[in-house]
């Protein structure tokens, strides 16, 4: 059983085109959707959290912030990387559980794990393929900015929190450009697709 990774710096049209590969049938984990239920007082992981980055990471409900913890988190990576390895494993854990699921319903669809961290959590090889997705460095730099409300020198230092996206488009099995039109996009999307649906069932035996 292989599921597919789908990656890319933040801003750069990776949940866009995880929507077209859904329409056209993948099967799409949100690891970042399961990373955010984490910070919820209802996880396993919750007190861990606070206790290494304190009560001023929590909102007035008692969860935390992501807000709040990212202000925390990003710019400094000693403390990003504390961050990661208390909830990475977790997030694994579940995803896997995910994917398990959704084979056991249909064992030849394409299951597709939409992560922003694949590779900067070195769980690449967990993957039967990785996709990457890209865009020009400014579009990603004005699409963040446009997104979180940000400044461009705060957009850069997300940005730059993030393995670059040369060494990304590298290790890469397929690469997605999302710098031109929405179709040109869709079109490599589904050329992907038609591969990822021939491994699949291929694997499925």
């Amino acid at each position: 059983m292989g599921y597919f990774g789908l990656t890319g710096g933040i801003a750069s049209g990776k949940s866009t085109a995880a929507r077209m590969f859904q329409s056209l049938g993948a099967r799409i984990i949100d690891a970042d959707r399961v990373g955010h239920h984490l910070l919820r007082s209802t996880s396993p992981v919750y007190g861990d959290i606070v206790q290494q980055f304190g009560p001023a990471i929590l909102n007035a409900a008692g969860d935390i912030e992501r807000a709040r913890l990212g202000r925390v988190v990003f710019g400094d990576p000693a403390k990003l990387a504390e961050l990661n390895a208390i909830v990475h494993p977790l997030i694994i854990a579940r995803v896997e559980e995910l994917a398990a699921r959704h084979h056991a319903e249909h064992p030849d669809c394409v299951v597709l794990v939409d992560a922003a961290l694949i590779f900067e959590a070195g769980i690449g090889g967990r993957f039967a393929k990785v996709i990457v997705v890209w865009c020009t460095p400014e579009q990603q730099i004005e699409r963040l900015m446009a997104k979180a409300g940000i400044t461009r020198a705060q957009a850069e230092q997300r940005i730059a929190s993030q393995m670059p996206v040369e060494m990304k488009r590298r290790r890469a099995d397929y690469v997605i450009d999302t710098s031109g039109s929405l179709e040109g996009t869709h079109a490599q999307v589904r050329r992907v697709y038609r591969e990822l649906a021939r491994l699949a069932s291929r694997a499925a035996g």
